[in-house]
């Protein structure tokens, strides 16, 4: 398929139902949360590992669909298979004095990794193939409401030492805890551009794989820690154009959210406790696609 013509911009709604959506490591791993408002946060970074890991899993290695950044990855290494391919000799940390060469470990990279070619990466390592701006841009998910992350005290009913055995007589128990959300649902916005696009070879099978991710990863992310994680809705602006029709902020702004109990409702707990509700007075040259 060939590179995309159209610009995109995309809201993506998802939940969580007693879990830990996105730990911050900086807090004992308790929920990420804005601490001035109270509203939960998910970044982009965990959203793209997981959009990273269903491509891995959904392609298997297909060429033209490796990841660059996989997990326990050396970069390194994955930068001297483009030299190696290119027929060309790494010198530390330094770029190829030609610029053709430059542009040709640039381009195998972009070819053969699809992470690199949707959201870029900087390659600028001992063994240097450059930088590249990506066409995917995500927003932090930001919770519709505020969150009251709670604190679950647990039981393992076993000891990890033979010293800790004796000390218990017997009872071999070690208590643990774990950060829960009991319900949030989460709205991430994010834009794909057809400019950029050009330069990374960014193509229209890219962008279908991108769409099934997003409404897939949560089905193959399971861990005791996430909880149940679902994908609720993707809209999705197209421009008939690479500029695009109307800022992105406009369109967003034609998508909200509203709690079906009013102000005085009970905190949600389900996705049922939620509307959204859609303009549907859009420009006449933007397009706008849902799905779920």
């Amino acid at each position: 398929m060939g590179i995309i013509d159209n610009r995109y911009d995309f809201v993506f709604f998802f939940d969580v139902e007693f879990g830990n959506p996105n730990g911050d490591p900086d807090a004992g791993n308790m929920p990420r949360i804005d601490p001035e408002t109270g509203f939960g946060l998910v970044t982009d970074v965990c959203l793209k590992r997981k959009v990273r890991n269903y491509v891995e899993l959904r392609k298997g290695g297909q060429e033209g669909f490796n990841i660059y950044v996989r997990e326990k990855a050396v970069l390194n290494d994955q930068h001297r298979m483009a030299y190696t391919a290119c027929d060309l000799e790494p010198q530390s940390r330094k770029p190829p004095k030609c610029g053709d060469d430059s542009r040709r470990l640039t381009e195998w990279m972009c070819a053969n990794f699809y992470d690199v070619r949707s959201f870029g990466a900087v390659m600028t390592t001992e063994v240097n193939c450059g930088q590249v701006r990506g066409p995917v841009q995500f927003t932090f998910a930001r919770s519709v409401d505020a969150i009251v992350p709670q604190e679950v005290k647990i039981i393992r009913m076993a000891v990890t030492t033979s010293k800790e055995a004796d000390v218990q007589h017997g009872e071999n128990r070690t208590m643990g805890s774990k950060y829960v959300v009991p319900y949030a649902l989460y709205r991430m916005e994010g834009f794909v551009s057809a400019a950029l696009a050009a330069q990374t070879g960014f193509s229209e099978e890219d962008v279908a794989l991108l769409w099934e991710s997003l409404l897939n990863m949560f089905e193959h992310d399971r861990s005791a820690a996430r909880g149940k994680m679902a994908a609720r809705k993707l809209f999705i602006f197209r421009h008939d154009n690479k500029l695009g029709n109307a800022h992105a902020h406009v369109l967003f702004n034609t998508i909200t959210v509203e709690s079906v109990g009013g102000a005085e409702a009970v905190p949600a707990r389900s996705y049922a406790d939620y509307r959204l509700h859609i303009k549907k007075d859009l420009p006449g040259s933007v397009t706008l696609l849902e799905k779920l």
